[in-house]
């Protein structure tokens, strides 16, 4: 069984009736965001208490545990400590012994390899400090996917709204100019049609009057050869 396996083997109790996970537990990604789903809450996965709020809304995720221990593997300490520690508390669980009886006997046990409890707690801490780190390294890719996946697409999001405020304004604008244009337009039509009016109006006076005196003239001229020889 590798570190991690037996870490896994330690810190999580296994569902029976849950689905296997596809990939080995060897195979520990990369502690990348790529969302936050979530989902109903799950055990925890210590068999101590705990002392921390719990979580809403999530659940003990595979991907994630593989990663947290898989740095407290790289960052195992030489010699008995809290992990080995833990190991012989959990030999303890299958035998009925209450709490304090199972934490004295897997001291007393850790006392014959060298332990004492001061350097089991301070190397608990350790752990602890550990998985601090990696939770700095968890909210900074968190920062650094919500800018990229959230916070960018909000910004253009508020970039389109601005555009189609923009283009509504240049199509109310352009409306208000097409009806401005339509009514002079209308104006320039009716002026149009009394110009050709008076035009032809015009036209028709000048020729019956051109026409009146011609018809004078030459009627004179019909009168004067005939009258004056």
């Amino acid at each position: 069984m590798t570190m991690l396996k037996k870490l896994k083997s330690i810190f999580v109790v296994e569902d029976e009736s849950a689905p296997k996970p596809a990939k080995p537990v060897e195979e520990a990604e990369d502690p990348i965001v790529p969302e936050v789903r979530k989902s109903t809450p799950s055990e925890p996965i210590s068999s101590g208490p705990s002392t921390a709020d719990p979580v809403g809304g999530g659940k003990v995720s595979d991907k994630f545990l593989n990663i947290l221990l898989g740095a407290m593997d790289k960052n195992n300490l030489d010699g008995f400590d809290y992990l080995e520690f833990k190991q012989s508390l959990q030999s303890l669980d299958q035998l009925s012994m209450d709490e304090p009886t199972k934490y004295r006997s897997a001291f007393a046990m850790a006392q014959t390899m060298g332990a004492n409890a001061s350097n089991l707690i301070k190397t608990a801490q350790h752990y602890l400090n550990i998985l601090a780190e990696e939770e700095k390294k968890f909210e900074q890719a968190l920062v650094n996917q919500r800018n990229l996946q959230i916070t960018e697409k909000e910004q253009k999001l508020k970039t389109y709204n601005q555009a189609i405020a923009d283009k509504t304004a240049q199509i109310q604008k352009l409306t208000e100019e097409i009806s401005l244009i339509r009514k002079n337009m209308d104006g320039m039509t009716a002026d149009l049609q009394e110009a050709q009016f008076k035009l032809e109006s015009t036209k028709n006076d000048f020729l019956i009057t051109y026409q009146s005196l011609v018809d004078h003239i030459r009627q004179d001229i019909e009168n004067m050869n005939q009258y004056l020889k």
